[in-house]
């Protein structure tokens, strides 16, 4: 396989709203990106899927009561520098960004006259939202702006394989015995050329997402497989939090079929009025929590749970016949045009519902600058783990959290760039070309399809919204049984997407429940019955 090399002052890796905004940030201080993207656009994030809305301010809101919710939310396992972070900086750079520069159209009466909802666990409504496609609209118009700028190059359909580092990669004993480690870079497979490439670059982003993929049910995009995890783990960056995956309560669920994705029933449903019920009509949540429909989703999750096996149910019922019928068309067009199609008129019909994995709240550990543990590596979005969310995640904080730090990553790479940043070429010299793990043409989609089949019910019976030590320890034997077995069997296969996938997943599932097994504190989202 000939070995293709580009030299870039920043890549990144990834190219939702982090990513996006990273570059974008990086574009406007005069510095050259390469931007990837694993689809065939930018739109292949969690990004376009994002529903409800994103968190900034209103009138009678402030940081100090943001803060709150975030840390109540969060069990009060978060950074609070952090948390502080967000709540103070983060209305700010949204002003300026999406709003001012990107011209973002979110929902107003008239210019700065904002329509705001409320989500679970908000005291009051400050969330921003284009009616129920928020996420989308940020997308379309982060990705125009990406494409008006000349000094971002995009690759589109490639897949991390590695990170390149000096002390795994650079051949030179200079480099080795070099008591700091550096990112310098990715091994890129481009899928339309069956090609790997070595992109070398002053300072790389993670921007990758999350991975939600490796459970059996999920409201994630199909690559969002850990990659970025999956990556940083071996290249020695530092992990922190995995343990707490969070499951969104409401996706909807249709008989005992099982789609590539489960649908999202936006928590704004709730926030405008929408209420759980069980099979009998019985609205449920105020048995289990105070705060009722408007409880954090780690509580709404284990409440639907624990109604589903008190009454034999497969699921529950979002109610929104109720007090919100005559508007729930026009404030939640994509969801209301999804239930139609399998025959469920919100107006004068419940939704039937059922959680699913939705978000991690752990990752990479960074910094308030996106700076991880491995110099010249970033990480922003939900790949990384700031601090914010600790063990569970307040709803319509990810959006602000990766447009925050994926600016704050490209302003403080943008001061740091300059000579002594810049890769020698004795570094550059010194990275080999892939070595592709053998020529024999033995790999199997069904092998590779019963592979995932094995993580994903892996991780969601063993894994999931509730756990214990038995099935900790039964996951972790299976996983790392299927790891060597992977290893054993692919060592002599050429490299393609399918397999860079099938490992990127499987070692992040591994390094999840290994920090679940370790975690022996029942929290938020961690959820030990033990």
């Amino acid at each position: 396989m000939n070995d293709f090399r580009i030299k870039t002052d920043v890549l990144v890796i990834g190219s939702g709203i982090a990513g996006s905004m990273a570059a974008l940030t990086l574009a406007d201080a005069g510095v050259d990106v390469t931007l990837l993207s694993a689809g065939e656009d930018l739109f292949a994030c969690n990004t376009e899927l994002a529903q409800g809305g994103i968190v900034f301010h209103s009138p009678e809101d402030d940081p100090v009561k943001l803060e709150h919710d975030i840390l109540t939310a969060g069990w009060k396992q978060n950074y609070r520098r952090a948390v502080c972070y967000l709540a103070h900086k983060g209305p700010e750079v949204l002003q300026k960004t999406l709003i001012d520069a990107y011209k973002v159209p979110f929902a107003h009466r008239a210019a700065a006259d904002w329509y705001f909802t409320r989500e679970g666990g908000h005291g009051i409504a400050r969330i921003l939202y284009a009616k129920d496609h928020t996420g989308l609209t940020i997308m379309q118009q982060l990705a125009e702006a990406v494409s008006k700028r000349p000094n971002i190059r995009v690759l589109t359909n490639r897949t991390a394989i590695d990170l390149l580092t000096t002390h795994h990669h650079a051949s030179h004993l200079d480099f080795k015995y070099n008591l700091m480690d550096q990112c310098v870079g990715a091994y890129v497979f481009n899928e339309p050329l069956n090609q790997v490439e070595i992109i070398l670059a002053d300072f790389t982003v993670l921007a990758t997402g999350g991975a939600g993929r490796i459970y059996l049910n999920s409201t994630n995009s199909n690559h969002a497989i850990g990659a970025g995890l999956s990556m940083a783990s071996r290249a020695g960056a530092k992990l922190y939090n995995l343990e707490y995956v969070q499951f969104h309560p409401t996706t909807f669920y249709q008989g005992a079929k099982r789609f590539e994705r489960r649908f999202l029933i936006s928590e704004a449903v709730r926030g405008e009025g929408g209420k759980l019920i069980n099979g009998t009509g019985e609205a449920f949540m105020t048995r289990y929590d105070q705060r009722a429909d408007l409880a954090p989703r780690d509580i709404v999750t284990r409440a639907i749970m624990a109604e589903m096996l008190r009454t034999g149910d497969d699921c529950v019922y979002l109610d929104t016949t109720h007090g919100m019928r005559n508007e729930v068309a026009e404030r939640f067009p994509t969801i209301y045009g999804k239930c139609l199609e399998y025959g469920i008129d919100m107006r004068t019909t419940p939704i039937p519902v059922v959680p699913a994995a939705h978000f991690f709240c752990g990752g990479v550990l960074v910094d308030t600058r996106g700076r991880t543990t491995l110099e010249r590596l970033y990480a922003a979005g939900e790949v990384s783990c700031t601090g914010v969310h600790g063990a569970n995640r307040l709803a319509s904080t990810s959006l602000l959290e990766g447009m925050l730090w994926g600016y704050s990553a490209g302003q403080d790479i943008a001061k740091r760039l300059g000579k002594k940043w810049k890769l020698t070429k004795k570094l550059m010299d010194n990275i080999p070309e892939w070595q592709n793990p053998g020529d024999i043409q033995n790999e199997d989609p069904a092998l590779i399809a019963q592979d995932w089949a094995t993580i994903r019910h892996t991780m969601w019976n063993y894994v999931g919204i509730i756990r214990s030590t038995a099935r900790l320890r039964r996951a972790f034997e299976d996983l790392r049984t299927l790891s060597k077995n992977m290893h054993d069997f692919y060592r002599q296969t050429p490299i393609s997407k399918p397999i860079i996938d099938l490992f990127h997943g499987c070692q992040t599932a591994y390094v999840v429940t290994q920090a679940a097994m370790r975690n022996k504190q029942s929290l938020g989202c961690h959820y030990r019955v033990d």
